[in-house]
């Protein structure tokens, strides 16, 4: 069979939009196919750095093309016009709904890509990370008026519609494939899981030297707050005999810049915190390595987690709130961790000693995490899309 010719559009290091990483770790290991000739990767433009260094080092050809951008109202006719000039054979979109921009027109045009590519001739494939029927608008921090939640529920659903035009919709959760197909009366919809990015050796299960090291990754100041982390740990160390430090690690969401520093200010008198910034592809390893537990200070879910796939891979225990989307993600794909209401500091405080004050508990659950990662790997996510881009192609050529 003629190998694909396969076009990704995403977000891709050194880019800050979310799925950036997601999207490095899919391309490190679709570059490695033998079925793939080519890939032609359509990112957004970025302001620092070259995505041609953050490219796989070995596997097949991959040429990027800045195309996009975020916020831009011209995405659509962009993307349009380079997938047109390129012609793959199957162009793969890697989304979440905000993807081309947190306002709302940009954002929406750019969900149309997919359904414009199809009607163009070009078969497309959509990775959705979330559905707004499992989104709670004013924790993303996208409204709190009901009159626009009503409104934006409703051009989300039809933005759905559109991307359900395409020759097979992904999620990530099990539940999202449920819905969809109840709703929408589609059969086109599949469940792939997110898939555990790079799996390290064995991990070394010991705690680290000095002080127990707490974590938290990702970008913070919607639903994902770090307030209650931070006074949690306070009360840990104070009620306590033991000696932790956290570690805050990432920047702010793009939909509340200045979050981060405004927190700083806030709890400028407690010590034992560190604010890392944005974290670069090539030191996540060593974020993870250095930690005892990864805490997840969530108020609600928007899907799958990535940073809990990290966590496993790296073999590490983790705290996580007891709601939505992560409890289902923990259960159906073997995750274990300590659990804690997301509106009670002491819940969170009781979940972090449980599992720092007892160094089996903490190593059983790490050995459990890092077990659930490896069942499921990225590469085993690639084979099933390149059966399906198989018979895309083939059916292609039949029609």
């Amino acid at each position: 069979m003629k190998k694909i010719k396969l076009a990704i559009v995403t977000p891709y290091p050194p880019s800050v939009i979310t799925l950036n990483e997601y999207a490095y770790h899919l391309i490190q290991h679709f570059s490695q196919k033998k079925e793939i000739s080519e890939i032609l990767l359509i990112t957004d433009k970025v302001t620092e750095g070259n995505p041609e260094d953050h490219l796989p080092e070995t596997g097949c050809p991959i040429r990027v093309r800045q195309t996009w951008k975020f916020n831009d109202m011209k995405n659509l006719l962009n993307i349009w016009r380079t997938v047109k000039q390129e012609k793959p054979d199957v162009v793969l979109f890697n989304l979440q709904f905000l993807s081309f921009g947190d306002k709302k027109i940009p954002a929406a045009l750019g969900l149309l890509a997919p359904w414009i590519l199809k009607k163009s001739g070009f078969p497309s494939v959509v990775l959705l990370h979330n559905i707004m029927e499992e989104v709670d608008l004013s924790q993303a921090g996208i409204t709190e008026n009901k009159l626009l939640t009503s409104i934006f529920n409703f051009i989300g659903s039809n933005l759905t519609r559109f991307l359900l035009a395409s020759e097979i919709v992904g999620v990530t959760i099990e539940k999202y494939v449920d819905i969809l197909r109840k709703k929408y009366k589609k059969q086109n919809i599949a469940l792939i899981p997110h898939g555990t990015f790079e799996l390290p050796e064995a991990p070394d299960y010991s705690r680290s030297e000095g002080p127990l090291k707490i974590m938290t990754f990702g970008k913070f100041g919607t639903y994902k707050k770090v307030e209650i982390l931070i006074e949690a740990m306070d009360k840990l160390r104070n009620e306590t005999e033991l000696d932790v430090e956290l570690v805050i690690a990432g920047t702010d969401n793009p939909n509340v810049k200045g979050y981060l520093q405004d927190v700083q200010d806030q709890y400028a008198d407690i010590s034992g915190i560190k604010f890392t910034g944005y974290v670069a592809e090539e030191d996540v390893p060593r974020i993870f390595r250095e930690s005892d537990v990864v805490v997840f200070p969530y108020t609600s879910t928007t899907g799958s987690s990535g940073v809990l796939h990290q966590a496993g891979s790296y073999g590490k225990a983790v705290v996580l709130p007891d709601l939505g989307d992560l409890g289902r993600l923990i259960k159906s794909e073997g995750y274990e961790g300590e659990l804690f209401d997301p509106t009670s500091v002491d819940s969170l405080k009781d979940a972090l000693a449980n599992v720092l004050s007892n160094d089996t508990h903490r190593m059983n659950l790490a050995r459990k995490n890092f077990a659930a990662a490896s069942s499921l790997g990225m590469q085993d996510i690639t084979d099933w899309y390149l059966l399906h881009f198989e018979k895309i192609v083939a059916n292609r050529k039949a029609a």
